[in-house]
């Protein structure tokens, strides 16, 4: 069934060879694993890859895993912080495919891009760069992990856990919180890490705001970087090929 609580929403397919889902407070070094499903903050760079502004915090609802899950190991050979190199083992998720739906809101934080605010505008460029596959290159986690986006609507088709009715994947990380999008006074100029307890029933899980999320962690000072609205104004024209 079709949300129809927000006007601006978008639909996309998602889908990689690999993908490697995790906390990033857990990837300064050695052995990396993945999480069994994509994090809130994994999806939203997705997103923001298609079509960023700063004008519009983009949310994401919910995610529908459509095939099964899937890990693989493999020996990595990354670059040490002092040069040379070490060995280490990664676990990567496989035939990855998922249907994500989102939506945007405006950004209060940033009162200064106010004549920015075209919702239309907005809503029908995020929704043709979904259809050109994104503005910017698309990873699954990390960048090794090459993905690839196209319109869908969000469950259509068969998915793999659509019979299963519920499994849940205990303490997860959900996403950060950055200074120029807080929510409270909590969170106003730093940034913030937030966990909670997803459940997925019938292959889709329905994300919190993160405000709502039941954990959060602040991780140190934040400050909010300035936008010009006359440039900000200047590119959403050149992007509906108004300008040169």
């Amino acid at each position: 069934m079709k949300n129809t609580k927000y006007p601006n929403i978008v639909e996309f397919q998602v889908t990689g060879d690999y993908a490697l889902f995790s906390d990033p407070i857990l990837r300064i070094g050695g052995e990396k694993c993945t999480y069994q499903v994509p994090t809130y903050e994994a999806l939203k760079g997705i997103l923001s890859s298609v079509y960023w502004k700063p004008t519009i915090i983009w949310y994401i609802d919910a995610v529908r895993v459509m095939n099964p899950i899937q890990t693989e190991v493999k020996g990595i050979r990354p670059i040490k912080y002092h040069g040379g190199n070490d060995l280490a083992y990664y676990t990567y998720l496989k035939d990855c495919r998922y249907q994500v739906r989102a939506h945007f809101e405006w950004n209060e934080n940033r009162p200064e891009l106010a004549g920015d605010r075209n919702e239309n505008k907005h809503h029908e460029i995020a929704k043709k760069m979904i259809r050109k596959g994104g503005r910017r290159d698309i990873f699954l986690g990390t960048r090794e992990c090459q993905g690839y986006v196209e319109p869908c609507v969000f469950g259509e088709g068969a998915g793999h856990y659509d019979g299963i009715p519920e499994l849940s994947f205990g303490l997860m990380y959900h996403g950060l919180t950055y200074a120029d999008e807080a929510y409270s006074p909590e969170t106003a100029g730093r940034m913030t890490a937030n966990f909670w307890n997803p459940v997925m029933r019938e292959g889709r899980i329905f994300f919190p705001r993160p405000e709502d999320c039941p954990l959060h962690k602040p991780l140190g000072e934040m400050e909010i970087k300035p936008f010009g609205e006359a440039l900000d104004n200047f590119t959403g024209l050149r992007e509906f090929g108004e300008v040169d």
